[in-house]
């Protein structure tokens, strides 16, 4: 459930975040996964990764941070909205999600395509009870009918996306949770170029500053912080 929950939060505050304001957002995931770790999955960790973990979350900051001036030219009050609030949802779900897979790794020595089965048979259970819930599953039929060739992207995205998932899950059922978090944040560094070079997206000087300071302590977390 939690895992699920994550994923949808995070999807849905697209609507109201940029891109790459929910990547940069997204890559504070190590930070409940290892505070959760500590508390539900019993782990323990040394000060420099503490240190490190901390550049990550000011780093964060600064680029989440919105300024009064270019809230006012954007139409959009300052402060934390409900994107914000979604992907804080969101990363709370992921420390939680990391901290029931430590256990399990610990405890049961539950391996990567198990893992994956299960996680994906309950999270299809819980949406296919959304989607009769809410009626979503038929606007999605419509939206099938009406444009057939997005059923090719569909397919192409599914097909990546379990590839990518078999990978994810063999690394945390064979490192753990938090390297496996530091590992799919390090790749979003170039998702965020991609995303403000191809779609225009604009980034301020602060919020450059906020990249080199999430992604510097994500690379001597991996250097220093064993």
């Amino acid at each position: 459930l939690s895992y699920l929950v994550a994923m949808v939060s995070s999807n849905k505050a697209l609507m109201w975040v940029n891109y790459p304001t929910q990547v940069i957002g997204k890559s504070c995931k190590p930070i409940p996964v290892m505070i959760l770790g500590v508390l539900i999955g019993r782990k323990s960790y040394p000060l420099l990764k503490y240190m490190f973990i901390m550049m990550i979350v000011a780093g964060v900051a600064l680029f989440m941070y919105k300024d009064k001036a270019a809230s006012k030219d954007s139409g959009e009050a300052g402060g934390i909205g409900l994107g914000e609030l979604l992907l804080l949802l969101s990363l709370a779900c992921d420390g939680a999600t990391g901290a029931i897979q430590e256990r399990m790794k610990s405890e049961h020595q539950t391996k990567s395509g198990h893992m994956m089965k299960a996680m994906n048979l309950w999270s299809m259970a819980y949406l296919a009870v959304a989607l009769a819930f809410t009626g979503e599953g038929f606007e999605f039929l419509g939206f099938v009918s009406r444009h057939p060739d997005v059923l090719w992207q569909i397919l192409t995205f599914c097909i990546a996306s379990a590839f990518g998932q078999f990978f994810i899950f063999m690394c945390v059922s064979e490192f753990g949770p938090l390297p496996c978090s530091i590992v799919t944040t390090t790749r979003k560094f170039f998702t965020v170029l991609a995303s403000v070079i191809y779609f225009g997206n604009s980034l301020v000087t602060r919020q450059w500053l906020g990249v080199v300071f999430v992604f510097a302590g994500l690379f001597l977390d991996g250097a220093y912080g064993k």
